[in-house]
Formats: C-alpha cells, sequence, structure tokens
C-alpha cells in the first residue's frame, strides 16, 4: 500500500506467525543481551581500575590530584554503564523475533521494552554478583580476623584514632609518664563519647569536662589547652561525616541518573537494533567493516 510514509522492509524470516508464541515477550534475546552487558561492563571496570591506578602516586607532587581522579571515576562509570546497556538493548533488538504487529509504533515499543528488560535483568544480575562477592569478602574476613590479630593490633583503621592521637599527644615529645598515672587505653571510651556527640550533635557538659581532665592528665598539658584539644577534635569528627555523608548522596545521585540515563539508551539501542533487523542492515564493526555472509 502506497501514500501512508515509509515502512520498514520485513524479510520473510523474520516474521514469525501468530500464535507461533505464547508472550510477546522472549526472554532468550533479553538474556543474551543482559549478559552481552554484562560481561562488556566487566571489562570495561578492569580496564578504567587499571587506568585509575597508572593515574595516582603515592609520592608529592607525582600523578593526578585527587579531586580529578574521583570525577574522571565518575564520569568513567557512568559512560561504561550507560554504553554496556545500550550495546545490551542493541543485541535485544535485533535478535527479537518480528511479529505481526500492527503498526511500526508497536513494533517500536515491544523492541524498546525488550531493551528495557535487559536493563532490568542487568541490574538484577549485577546486584546478584554484588551480594555475592560481598558475602565472600565477609567470609574471607572473618577467617583472617584470627590469624592477623596481633597485626591489627599494632595498626589502625578507624578514621576516629587519628582524632584521638591528636588529643593524647603529649605537649613534649619525650614527655616521661607522672608516677601514679594510669596505665590503661582511655581511647575506646572517649572515642564512644565522640561519636555519641557527633550523631546526637551536641556534647555535653560533663562530657566535654571529663575528656578535657583525662587529656590533662595523659597528656600534660593545661586544662585550658585540653578543652580547647576537644572542642578542635569534635570539629573535627563532625566535618568528617559530614563528608562522608556528602560522598553517600553524590554517590547515591550519580548511580541513579545514570542507571535512568541508562534505561533510556538500552531502550533506544533496542528500537534501533529492531529497525537492523527488519531493514536486513549488515552488522558493522571497527572500522566501517562490512560482514558479509558466506556464499
Amino acid at each position: 500500500m502506497t501514500g501512508l510514509g515509509p515502512t520498514r522492509t520485513e524479510p520473510a524470516a523474520s516474521v514469525v506467525p501468530t500464535g507461533a508464541l505464547p508472550s510477546f515477550i522472549e526472554w532468550g534475546p533479553v538474556f543474551a543481551g543482559a549478559v552481552f552487558a554484562a560481561a562488556l561492563s566487566f571489562v570495561l571496570l578492569t580496564f578504567g581500575t587499571a587506568i585509575g591506578l597508572s593515574a595516582t602516586s603515592p609520592w608529592p607532587n607525582s600523578g593526578l590530584p585527587a579531586r580529578v581522579i574521583a570525577s574522571l571515576a565518575i564520569f568513567w562509570i557512568m559512560a561504561q554503564q550507560i554504553g554496556t546497556f545500550m550495546a545490551g538493548g542493541y543485541v535485544a533488538g535485533r535478535l527479537r523475533s518480528r511479529w505481526h504487529e500492527p503498526a511500526q509504533d508497536e513494533v517500536a515499543f515491544r523492541d524498546g521494552l525488550h531493551g528495557g528488560l535487559v536493563w532490568a535483568v542487568g541490574i538484577v544480575i549485577g546486584a546478584a554478583l554484588l551480594m555475592a562477592t560481598a558475602g565472600a569478602v565477609a567470609r574471607t574476613g572473618a577467617e583472617l580476623t584470627g590469624k592477623a590479630a596481633v597485626a591489627a593490633a599494632a595498626s589502625t583503621t578507624n578514621p576516629m584514632d587519628l582524632v584521638l592521637d591528636t588529643m593524647l599527644r603529649p605537649a613534649a615529645a619525650a614527655s616521661p609518664r607522672a608516677p601514679g598515672q594510669p596505665t590503661d587505653d582511655p581511647r575506646p571510651q572517649m572515642s564512644r563519647i565522640l561519636t555519641s556527640a557527633v550523631a546526637s550533635g551536641s556534647l555535653s557538659g560533663p562530657n566535654r569536662t571529663y575528656l578535657a581532665q583525662l587529656i590533662a592528665q595523659r597528656a600534660g598539658i593545661p586544662q585550658e589547652e585540653a578543652a580547647k584539644r576537644v572542642d578542635e577534635a569534635l570539629s573535627a569528627a563532625r566535618e568528617a561525616a559530614d563528608k562522608a555523608r556528602r560522598a553517600a548522596i553524590l554517590t547515591g545521585l550519580v548511580t541513579a541518573i545514570s542507571l535512568l540515563v541508562a534505561f533510556a539508551a538500552a531502550w533506544w539501542a533496542a528500537i534501533k537494533g529492531g529497525e537492523h533487523r527488519d531493514n536486513a542492515v549488515p552488522a558493522r564493526f571497527a572500522f566501517g567493516r562490512q560482514l558479509r555472509p558466506r556464499t
């Protein structure tokens, strides 16, 4: 029929008779696209990690600044996530069998829906792998805890430890311990007090006085200087907690936005894959090379 606008070329082999399938959704192309996207995402993340490690350096004035590396890491995570779901959506749209859809809009919708399902299945696969990895890491950590008890006692991984060390630092590097001074470690108790103060938003007067007295006794400094250390330590702890909160918010926003964009990209790519399927467009790879069937 003419006069109805451009239509797709419909090869007979790509049209599936009505009733041949129990549903309009074909899970084979969906899973193929999701697995392809997951594999490609792993490769690109590995490549990005290697590039990021090569750009960093523990030596001063070497490597890229931390802010630049963080920005590049966020960009790369978003780009690879969107790109891999786009590739998976195209695979699903290209592999989906053509039904007797009554209109081109319905064809595009069903192709796009398969791209959206690739996105959904890919997220489920990623979440399952993340949970499995987290469980394996937790089990490994539990096994290594007993073996590394001595090393863990000598090292510190709690960010609060640096704050406590600053508070308890003596006035002189070689300040001798006063006779009768307690030898037990006050850091756990001080850490609990500061953590509670950060969570509640304020440090009570009795706790502030107690910490100042404890610091003055341990560090051998006047009470006023010890109280000043308490205020500085509380400010540093609040700043660290606020920085962690902002980082968590930024991570959540970036992840959500990239996933939404990836959903739209997978939908669009599946529609393009369906158009190439219906018009028998040959697959093209690097440098524009066209793959032709063997004769």
